[in-house]
């Protein structure tokens, strides 16, 4: 199997990189947290615009029809670049969701605005604590779980420590869909979402550790730059081989994301960039100092979005059952395929 990106998925990732890095993100984002959602939209257009938000839809609907690979590259360069909004659910929750239903009316009734970005969508799943990204925001608003699939409305705030992040409790209104199909369905939203949410972990991470690295090159002490003591050096090239070992982790769960192993697999892709962007997250705080702890500063950007980010798709406990989970099933199979009791 192989871990690499093509050349063509390279060239696609550069030109999302480019095209944020125009974008003016750090100020997107912190207009999104003081309520005002233009700036992002108007980010998040130019990400339609690139096709960003049409990889996960099928043709038939507007979309491109990509493969999940190519969804990991977009959400790597989204979350090196920290774009606010309900880019995930949009762009992958509820593609894979409404595209897994039986009745395809769904799909052809939301999928074409979210591809043009001309409208967003949220998704809460029907389980204790769960919430909706920007709820207040978002054109449409869903409810899964429990065999049905609601429009919901907002019931109340959740605060979260990311401020650009603006969760909302849901309730159900009107029902999209039920019966069994709607579990399934809502079962691949989830790991698609999980997948999607692992990548932007990643891209945040390198994000710190070019910044660290970058700050570590300029800011002097005794007579040098910090970047030359060795306990410098060594605190980031950690957080460069846990980067470097979880991207792997992450490109396996795109390419098996349609086999039996797939909840398995985006789990510890999840575990692995949760960990990796945590420990870019506290070593860029100590290489950078008293200012990193500042709001006004750019680096509290991602780090309060690694801090967020890191269960909003399910706690590291969660998804560690469900690795644990997953291994005793294959042990059982195992051995009854060789008739050991």
């Amino acid at each position: 199997m192989r871990f690499a990106l093509s050349p063509e998925q390279t060239d696609f990732g550069a030109s999302l990189r480019k095209l944020l890095e125009a974008g003016r993100a750090p100020a997107a984002v912190r207009a999104w947290a003081s309520g005002d959602s233009g700036p992002g939209r108007a980010l998040i257009r130019q990400l339609a615009e690139a096709g960003v938000l049409g990889l996960a839809v099928a043709e038939e609907h507007g979309g491109i029809g990509a493969e999940p690979i190519d969804l990991v590259v977009a959400f790597l360069e989204i979350g090196r670049a920290a774009v606010p909004g309900p880019l995930v659910e949009t762009a992958a929750v509820i593609p894979a969701l409404l595209q897994a239903l039986p009745d395809q009316e769904p799909a052809a009734r939301w999928l074409p605005g979210f591809v043009e970005g001309t409208a967003l969508g949220t998704v809460a799943f029907a389980s204790p604590g769960s919430v909706a990204l920007d709820a207040d925001t978002a054109e449409v608003v869903l409810l899964a779980g429990e065999q049905q699939l609601s429009l919901g409305h907002r019931t109340g705030l959740v605060r979260s420590v990311d401020p650009a992040r603006r969760l909302f409790t849901v309730a159900a209104a009107e029902t999209v869909a039920e019966g069994d199909g709607v579990d399934a369905a809502a079962a691949a939203g989830f790991d698609t979402g999980a997948l999607a949410c692992a990548a932007q972990l990643l891209g945040a991470g390198k994000a710190l550790l070019h910044a660290s690295t970058e700050y570590a090159k300029q800011r002097k002490q005794f007579g040098k730059p910090i970047g030359e003591f060795q306990a410098v050096k060594q605190k980031l090239a950690d957080v460069l081989i846990a980067l470097d070992l979880a991207e792997p982790l992450l490109y396996r769960a795109a390419l098996t994301m349609t086999e039996a192993t797939r909840s398995r697999d985006v789990s510890a892709a999840v575990i692995a960039c949760g960990d990796a962007a945590y420990r870019a997250a506290r070593t860029a705080l100590q290489v950078h100092g008293a200012i990193g702890y500042t709001a006004e500063y750019d680096l509290s950007l991602w780090l309060t979005k690694v801090t967020a980010l890191r269960s909003a798709w399910g706690t590291p406990d969660l998804h560690r059952a469900r690795i644990a989970r997953a291994l005793r099933e294959d042990t059982d199979s195992d051995r009854a395929a060789r008739g050991i009791a």
